[in-house]
């Protein structure tokens, strides 16, 4: 497997982007949402990706328990000094392995708040998973000491994008609701199947219009989706999340 030095530009600068795939029964959730991400990010980043067959026997050949997580990493490659990406041949995927999660609150649901740390406005990198992630280092750090389970995020501008290494999906009026992922966040890959799944409004939204939901639920590939049992310490309703996770088959398929 291959193992980065110190000239490898994810670690010095992280010139790369990442994903995080769910391994359930030996095989890759999402495997097609995961590689269209990768390319696009890709494509934003003009890194020179290797070809999907060549990704994805990287990342089945890591496989070694029937559910575990496969982090797959595409750095831009190996340079030498400076910022500046001449001369670089092509790209290098690191795989990495690790158990799986164990989430105790999927059915009971989360306390939530809101971060004080607001995420920069960069709409070229906005969607993508990249590997320069001290925003949420420094998000998770204050998630810790919050006395919450985890934090929504606004960008610089006031609206809301995300939690800490989640999607956010809230109801208003019987519909949900999702943040637009055009200025700063990640477009996650379970965000994405889901919204392929039932009837989301995606658009820009202030903290007031979120203290409006009546439920509210976070998601990501590991966990699925996660219900908010409390917003801010208002209790909100877990009912219909309870019900979207039963519909998706979420929490039978782990």
């Amino acid at each position: 497997m291959l193992q980065p030095t110190v000239f490898d530009r994810s670690f010095l600068y992280g010139d790369g982007v990442f994903t995080t795939i769910k391994v359930v029964q030996g095989a890759l959730q999402h495997w097609s949402l995961h590689w269209q991400r990768l390319q696009l990010s890709c494509q934003r980043l003009a890194i020179n990706l290797p070809d999907e067959s060549t990704v994805l026997k990287q990342a089945t050949t890591a496989i070694s328990a029937q559910e575990q997580v496969v982090k797959l990493l595409v750095s831009r490659g190996h340079g030498g000094r400076g910022y500046s990406c001449k001369g670089i041949e092509g790209a290098d995927i690191y795989v990495s392995t690790s158990p799986l999660p164990v989430y105790p609150h999927q059915r009971s649901g989360i306390k939530l708040g809101v971060a004080k740390l607001q995420l920069g406005i960069q709409p070229l990198l906005a969607g993508i998973k990249h590997s320069s992630r001290l925003e949420t280092v420094l998000l998770k750090a204050e998630a810790e000491q919050s006395g919450f389970d985890d934090l929504l995020v606004t960008d610089s501008a006031g609206f809301v994008t995300e939690c800490c290494a989640a999607n956010i999906f809230f109801r208003l009026g019987g519909v949900w609701h999702t943040p637009r992922i055009t200025r700063a966040g990640v477009a996650g890959v379970m965000r994405q199947w889901l919204i392929s799944q039932i009837d989301v409004v995606e658009d820009d939204y202030s903290l007031g219009s979120v203290r409006r939901a009546d439920a509210m639920f976070l998601s990501n590939a590991l966990v699925g989706v996660m219900p908010v049992r409390s917003f801010e310490q208002q209790k909100l309703d877990v009912v219909p999340v309870h019900a979207l996770q039963t519909a998706l088959k979420i929490i039978d398929s782990k």
